[in-house]
């Protein structure tokens, strides 16, 4: 049985779908594929608009908003995984940290086993932000769970799910699994 609260615990499997739906999906034509495509592209623009419009403020962009997210979802997370998340290069990552850094956002500490390891943690200032920057995107994701009816909950949960490559997949639901109750996580902050 499926978990609602992980939306990673049962991956969705075409092959499994039964006979009607799989060939209803068998028939899709590329220009529903494509108003599909651009209705996320849409949805993209108007879920990263808010919060946009907060981090032009402060000097970031988009970059630091994942970082931010990140580093505040997972506190004490390495820096190799985080570049292993984002999938981008290291000269990139260490130019948005560096600016985290020196705004006071996030500090990095030393590995307690490794000491070569970097840890990244948010500071209060980070904590505040990122909630800061997320409040308007969980008030959209709400809205428009409500608005796509009973039941919505799951089978957005498996569209998401099926949009990631599925050699990533097994990495995200790890990811996700790991990280914090929507109501606090626990984690003390680093000031």
């Amino acid at each position: 049985m499926t978990d609602i609260n992980d939306p990673l615990s049962e991956p969705f499997d075409a092959k499994r779908a039964d006979g009607a739906a799989s060939s209803k999906l068998a028939r899709r034509s590329d220009a529903e594929l494509l108003a599909y495509a651009e209705l996320l592209f849409f949805a993209y623009r108007d879920f990263t608009r808010d919060p946009d419009a907060i981090l032009k403020d402060f000097g970031f962009g988009r970059a630091h908003h994942r970082v931010l997210h990140f580093v505040t979802r997972h506190s004490g997370l390495r820096v190799a995984d985080l570049l292993d998340v984002l999938k981008i290069t290291k000269q990139s990552l260490g130019r948005v940290l560096k600016q985290l850094v020196d705004k006071g956002y996030i500090v990095q500490r030393a590995g307690i086993v490794d000491r070569r390891e970097r840890l990244l943690y948010p500071t209060a200032s980070g904590r505040a932000l990122a909630k800061r920057l997320a409040a308007p995107q969980l008030v959209r994701l709400a809205e428009a769970l409500k608005a796509a009816g009973p039941g919505a909950d799951v089978i957005v949960r498996r569209f998401l799910q099926a949009m990631i490559n599925a050699e990533e997949r097994p990495k995200v639901s790890s990811i996700m699994s790991s990280s914090p109750a929507p109501d606090g996580d626990g984690k003390a902050e680093v000031s």
